[in-house]
């Protein structure tokens, strides 16, 4: 939690110098609306991880409007081409961001990239320890974002509170953190981006998970579910299976969208073409229209 929301200003200043810069830098490919900020801090989890903030269009100008934020796992491979796994190949976030909200489809957001931790990034993103393969942080992981990052970038960034306002998401291993942590921290996040998840992690644990939390949700978030129907028999009879736990523990179309991608990939191509889609569900522009209620 912030320190300076009980009062201790010399704390609240510690406390943000401790996390990372505040200033920004040119992404490694530059764009006036990409900031980069090195080296973020956790006390939490010991390694250190850069971000990559987008602004929409109309950012600098005005020194007074808030924008609602999407929170999204794997940063290096969402906008700048220079850093993504396979160099070239992004989610082309920012350029699908840019065109939907200048079509009036998307209302102008903030979106945060949260770059992985190389080795760590199983560990990080999975909710439960595979007896092979290891990994269990995600509750330590959750507790970086809720506690130290969200409180950073609102000291940053012009950002609306509120769940209502604030989405997380992710692909692969990134959409089954993305999922986990909505579910445990609904009362942070109201909007999920699960794309390609992988349900199959320590034996498609998750639905248990899901089972076991929906009924104790004040509010559920909304999601957006996807898989490729070319990303294998398994992994997408995996994510019909979650389509259908989430339809059978009380979430209906307005607060759950699924999609069966045809010709879908598991791979930043595939993604990169389900981000316009994705993002209009989770914060559509709706002229005259509050947002869709809570289920």
């Amino acid at each position: 939690m912030d320190p300076e929301a009980h009062g201790d200003a010399k704390a609240g200043q510690e406390w943000l110098a401790f996390h990372a810069a505040s200033e920004s830098l040119a992404a490694a490919t530059p764009h006036e609306r990409l900031r980069v900020h090195r080296a973020f801090r956790s006390r939490i989890l010991p390694d250190r991880r850069d971000l990559i903030v987008y602004v929409p269009p109309g950012y600098d100008a005005s020194s007074e409007r808030r924008y609602p934020v999407l929170y999204l796992q794997d940063g290096q491979n969402l906008f700048d081409p220079e850093t993504s796994y396979i160099k070239g190949r992004t989610w082309r976030v920012q350029e699908t961001a840019d065109a939907a909200i200048a079509a009036g489809l998307v209302e102008p957001l903030i979106i945060v990239g949260i770059y992985n931790t190389g080795e760590r990034r199983l560990a990080e993103y999975t909710h439960e320890r595979d007896w092979q393969m290891g990994g269990g942080e995600a509750d330590s992981y959750g507790q970086l974002l809720t506690s130290e990052l969200l409180p950073w970038v609102a000291q940053h960034y012009r950002v609306k509170p509120g769940r209502e306002h604030t989405g997380l998401g992710g692909s692969s291993l990134g959409g089954l953190v993305s999922l986990y942590l909505g579910l445990r921290h609904a009362e942070v996040f109201g909007q999920l981006a699960v794309l390609s998840p992988s349900v199959w992690w320590n034996h498609k644990s998750i639905l248990g998970v899901l089972n076991e939390l929906a009924p104790e949700l004040e509010h559920r978030p909304r999601i957006w579910l996807d898989v490729g129907d070319h990303e294998g028999r398994m992994t997408l009879a995996d994510v019909e299976l979650l389509a259908k736990r989430l339809t059978a523990n009380g979430w209906d179309d307005a607060h759950v969208h699924f999609e069966r991608v045809v010709g879908g990939t598991h791979d930043e191509d595939s993604w990169a073409g389900r981000v316009g889609a994705m993002l209009e569900f989770l914060f559509p522009l709706k002229p005259g229209k509050g947002p869709v209620p809570p289920l």
